[in-house]
């Protein structure tokens, strides 16, 4: 991988680490979520407009149905990431999350698209469920009452990422990445719309949320985008065999983001379970 392209992926995953520990402040509510995908979908115009101007491109009715489906998965996972940050530790939910999402897909693979693993990609599956029970192991009893909800939503996340990942590995082929990205976030709007803007008081929630939360939401909202089209950037410098592993380095950023910001518990097991995680990731994609 060259400099340029690991120096892209690296930025990316500061950038997915850094919006998740800001999600983790907020509280979860439709209005949230709202004002973030109104964000991204603002950060996501002029990308957009230069691509229109540049290729011309022709978008026919079966991707804009990928793109619809696409926004309900995501939709989906908003929430349930949210859900999970509400009942948890970032340094717990966020590895969990993110590395179990390629875990899942390789399942979805080989059930659904009938894809055999290799025997690292096998390892790398068991190096990911080990790195799972490491990260998430409570010290007692008490702790796992506490840790379960948690645990739970972030496993729930890790299936919608897998999800969106088979769906939309299909999808973003009928049309180019930033199209595909602001249109599902267009119907992520339309989604939610109906909750967030019929009523006066959804109204006057949403203008609570842009006035208490407006600096969070638009961080939010600018960091998705630009990760993605740093991850693109990456891609067009080298191999998906190489970007899809690194990405994945943004497990550790976010775990440290969680114990050294958030002070939160047990820093050497979370940081031992996320390095698995990690490793496992990088060899299912190698395998």
């Amino acid at each position: 991988m060259s400099l340029l392209a690991l120096s892209f992926l690296l930025a990316a995953a500061v950038c997915h680490a850094s919006w998740n520990y800001i999600a983790k402040g907020l509280r979860s509510s439709s209005e949230v979520t709202f004002a973030i995908v109104l964000c991204s979908a603002l950060a996501t115009l002029v990308p957009a407009a230069i691509v229109v101007a540049w290729t011309r491109p022709s978008l026919g009715a079966d991707a804009v149905g990928f793109m619809a489906v696409s926004a309900c998965i995501h939709t989906g996972y908003f929430y349930l990431l949210f859900q999970g940050y509400r009942a948890g530790d970032l340094s717990l939910v966020y590895p969990l999350s993110r590395g179990t999402g390629p875990l899942f897909a390789v399942i979805g693979a080989v059930v659904i698209l009938g894809e055999r693993p290799t025997p690292l990609a096998i390892a790398g599956a068991a190096l990911i469920i080990t790195g799972v029970l490491v990260i998430s192991a409570p010290r007692d009893m008490a702790r796992i009452v506490d840790a379960r909800p948690s645990i739970i939503f972030a496993l729930a996340t890790g299936v919608t990422i897998a999800t969106y990942t088979l769906w939309d590995k299909e999808g973003v082929s009928r049309s180019s990445p930033v199209l595909y990205s602001l249109g599902t976030d267009v119907f992520r709007l339309l989604i939610l719309a109906p909750a967030v803007l019929a009523t006066a008081r959804s109204r006057t929630a949403l203008a609570s949320t842009l006035r208490d939360d407006g600096r969070a939401v638009a961080t939010i909202g600018m960091l998705t985008p630009l990760a993605y089209i740093l991850v693109l950037a990456a891609l067009n410098a080298s191999q998906v065999s190489y970007v899809a592993p690194a990405r994945e380095v943004s497990i550790l950023f976010g775990t440290l983001l969680g114990l050294r910001l958030l002070a939160e518990p047990h820093p050497g097991q979370r940081l031992a379970g996320a390095a698995m995680i990690v490793a496992g990731v990088i060899a299912l994609a190698l395998g």
